[in-house]
């Protein structure tokens, strides 16, 4: 990969989306929303995601026949990276808990309620992502979400068995800024939902940014990235590994390696080469990895500010006293610590979801998460309002607001 340092390394614009994309994805949004059902099947089956006439929407019946269907050890495969999605969710769900404190002249506190229904997106477009589909579906489960869709255009039986193992209520057989409209304003058969999630294209990115008031989404994902930031202590082999893994994705992918060490990026470019000779996707990954970059630093601090400057969506720090490295970053969409912790294993099901924030948005929002599904919502109740009712009516005043004045003041 070319080398680069901390002052000329390029940072990935924060714009996710192109105008030329957001103006086309416009237009078929307007469209859906207007015509509901029969705008959603006429782009579907005019982009290719819909053989014409064939149903839109397959049933929660049709999720479970897919489960019964997989081979043992597929089937078993996704039941327990469910488990291990679940049981993270719930114990972040367990960490924001309702709240009862005392304020002056009464109580004040906050309540969690899900949504009640959300849309789940997992992509298909040059390989299918039944991961996505978990761990989307399973969070927003694990949140208490009532009404779960997922949509994924034309899925295959591990993306159908997935939404069945997930507990979605059925799946919607389209992709791309249709899949979007449909789940945000209702299209048929397809009940309208709260919040929109999943990562996705240009097309699905543009659409969410469309639609985002009128449900909350999680977040605008552009293609992804990983930065490694490693010392001389790092294996070479297994750094090149990871870079790969990402470069893989889709020629847009961003793998970069921060290093201190001349010598490592010497053996990682040659540890490249050879991995590539052999893998089945190096036509994708090799243009990946021409775009991506080394950045060489003087020292672990240049490299930490690097990375706080790049605010990737993924981060390993392949260092010694890795844990004391890491504590020192600051911007990061999912953080692998060690180089046991493989940015792989958190993409399948270590727990963490693998939904993050890209383009340097880690500057000021996080992955998705349980959180992404609950609303916090306060309450107020005033035995004695006299103790606050002075200063509301006085703040009231200053504001020129003479009724709040009043209101605050028959509580006197």
């Amino acid at each position: 990969m070319r080398r680069v340092t901390l002052e000329t390394m390029p940072l990935r614009g924060r714009g996710a989306v192109d105008a030329e994309t957001l103006t086309a994805a416009g237009a078929i949004v307007r469209d859906v929303q207007d015509r509901g059902e029969a705008g959603v099947r006429h782009h579907a089956e005019r982009l290719g995601d819909l053989p014409r006439g064939a149903p839109l929407v397959i049933e929660r019946a049709a999720l479970d026949a897919a489960v019964e269907a997989l081979p043992a050890a597929e089937r078993a495969l996704l039941e327990r990276t469910a488990a291990r999605i679940r049981g993270f969710a719930e114990a972040q769900k367990i960490c924001l808990a309702p709240l009862d404190t005392a304020v002056p002249g009464g109580r004040a506190g906050h309540t969690l309620a899900p949504v009640r229904a959300a849309g789940c997106y997992a992509p298909a477009g040059r390989f299918p992502l039944p991961s996505s589909v978990l761990m989307t579906a399973v969070t927003a489960r694990a949140a208490g979400v009532e009404t779960v869709w997922v949509a994924s255009p034309h899925p295959n039986p591990v993306t159908l068995a997935a939404a069945g193992i997930a507990g979605a209520d059925a799946v919607l057989a389209v992709g791309g800024a249709q899949a979007i409209a449909a789940l945000a304003f209702g299209a048929g058969p397809v009940p309208a939902v709260d919040v929109v999630v999943g990562p996705g294209n240009r097309w699905v990115t543009a659409a969410k940014q469309l639609v985002s008031g009128t449900v909350a989404i999680d977040m605008l994902a552009g293609p992804s990235e990983l930065v490694v930031l490693a010392d001389d202590t790092a294996d070479p082999a297994t750094v090149a590994a990871d870079l790969l893994a990402q470069a893989e994705h889709d020629t847009d992918a961003l793998p970069i390696l921060v290093t201190t060490s001349a010598a490592l990026a010497d053996a990682v470019d040659a540890a490249l080469a050879a991995q590539l000779a052999t893998l089945p996707t190096a036509d994708t990954a090799r243009v990946a990895c021409e775009a991506g970059f080394t950045v060489l630093v003087d020292d672990l601090a240049a490299g930490i500010a690097a990375c706080d400057a790049l605010a990737p969506e993924h981060l390993e720090v392949i260092t010694a006293d890795a844990d004391a490295v890491a504590a020192r970053l600051g911007h990061y969409g999912g953080l692998f610590i060690g180089g046991g912790a493989a940015e792989v294993l958190g993409d399948y099901g270590a727990g963490p979801n693998h939904v993050l924030p890209t383009g340097g948005t880690a500057r000021y929002t996080g992955g998705l998460s349980v959180f992404t599904f609950l609303r916090v919502r306060t309450w107020l109740r005033m035995d004695d309002p006299r103790a606050l009712a002075a200063d509301a009516a006085a703040l009231a005043r200053l504001e020129g607001l003479e009724g709040h004045a009043r209101s605050a003041e028959r509580r006197s």
